[in-house]
């Protein structure tokens, strides 16, 4: 199970290293593509393999249905942890979430997110985040 939150600096080249707990989990190899919320999605590859399937099931003739499975793959790529612990994040992921130096990484349970930090920090702020809001509203989710 991924957890924690860990800060990190993101080098010219777009390497960043992952942590080691993490690690363990994610696994040598695994994809990272666009997340929710513009921060980056990462899956082990077996994680990955049941998200595909569940987008496989999508119909194809719903546009709604085809842009979220368009959306998800279109970003994907396949990330190797190098000898010093980093991945490579290629271009098109830093742009669109707007990583430029400083990145916080967190393990929410089946994946890892990657958030350029300030937008990691403004997310979580007081201002926006009202957890009993939030844990009210669960109920509606069976939690």
């Amino acid at each position: 199970m991924l957890l924690g939150e860990y800060n990190h600096n993101i080098d010219t080249k777009g390497r960043v290293s992952v942590p080691s707990k993490l690690r363990m989990d994610l696994g040598e190899s695994f994809i990272v593509t666009k997340g929710l919320d513009n921060c980056l999605f990462a899956y082990s590859k077996e994680e990955w393999a049941t998200f595909e399937t569940k987008l496989k099931t999508l119909p194809l003739t719903n546009t709604n249905a085809r842009n979220f499975v368009r959306f998800f793959f279109s970003g994907a790529t396949e990330c190797e942890i190098d000898k010093q612990g980093r991945i490579n994040i290629p271009q098109n992921l830093r742009d669109y979430a707007n990583i430029t130096k400083e990145v916080t990484i967190v393990g929410v349970g089946t994946r890892a997110e990657i958030w350029d930090k300030d937008k990691w920090n403004n997310y979580t702020s007081d201002e926006n985040m009202d957890v009993d809001e939030i844990a009210s509203q669960m109920s509606d989710l069976g939690i």
